[in-house]
């Protein structure tokens, strides 16, 4: 696959994209000629992101975003729209994962889960499938976890939002069979991920889980193939973990 331009000026739209996986997708994406649009809270790292990405040559613009919040997504979109007249992919990206054990009881970082990783890719998903079925194209890809297919001890409501959003991603694929439809399920990787997890022992036993990592860009590489992929080709679901890996 070329890595110059083989996007042809697709506009894409990546949430959570200021730092890990959002932030090395945005890198590559804009190098293979997608015109891009970042969203997330920290503003300050969208824009160095998209001075870099301007520096190379690319085309990127930043808004701040809040996945949780609908019309906050809604608004996003229609500024790419704006911009670029378009849409043609969003990357549902925004993720949380601060892990317990269910008997610590964390309502707060529960429903933080649930908000943004379950309800803002439906917020995303809520924002783009008018514009895309009106076109009759288009390309959503949700970002899962291989705790989408595996449960492990602390990650209980996580994995569950992470099945969720590949639930909520097959019932899209089989509602419509003009919009690809994309499920990436990254193994541990590197990013900052693990820093909201506020539980003691549940970090401790992180550091253990996390000693094999894949980098950021090779969860970009599995969604750079599945949108250069001709329109009547949809890339289901991409797994992408460590080789060394056990889980």
């Amino acid at each position: 696959m070329s890595t110059q331009n083989s996007l042809n000026g697709k506009v894409i739209l990546i949430t959570g994209a200021s730092s890990g996986i959002g932030e090395a997708t945005a890198r590559l994406l804009a190098q293979q000629g997608g015109r891009l649009l970042l969203g997330a809270r920290r503003t300050d790292r969208l824009e160095r992101l998209v001075n870099d990405i301007r520096a190379a040559g690319g085309t990127a613009a930043f808004r701040k975003l809040d996945v949780t919040d609908a019309a906050d997504m809604a608004a996003f979109a229609g500024h790419a729209k704006q911009l670029y007249g378009q849409i043609d992919v969003i990357i549902n990206n925004a993720g949380v994962m601060p892990l317990s054990a269910l008997s610590a009881l964390k309502f707060d970082e529960w429903n933080r889960m649930i908000d943004v990783n379950i309800r803002g890719v439906l917020h995303g998903i809520a924002a783009v499938l008018p514009v895309m079925k009106a076109r009759g194209e288009g390309q959503i890809i949700n970002l899962a976890s291989i705790g989408a297919h595996h449960v492990y001890p602390t990650a209980a409501v996580y994995c569950a939002t992470k099945y969720a959003v590949w639930a909520i991603s097959e019932g899209l694929r089989q509602e419509t069979d003009r919009i690809r439809v994309s499920v990436i399920s990254p193994g541990t990787t590197e990013s900052e991920l693990a820093d909201s997890i506020t539980d003691p022992a549940s970090k401790e036993g992180m550091k253990s889980f996390r000693r094999i990592t894949i980098p950021a860009a090779a969860v970009a590489r599995a969604m750079a193939y599945a949108i250069s992929q001709p329109a009547d080709v949809d890339v289901s679901e991409i797994i992408v973990r460590p080789t060394a890996s056990p889980y």
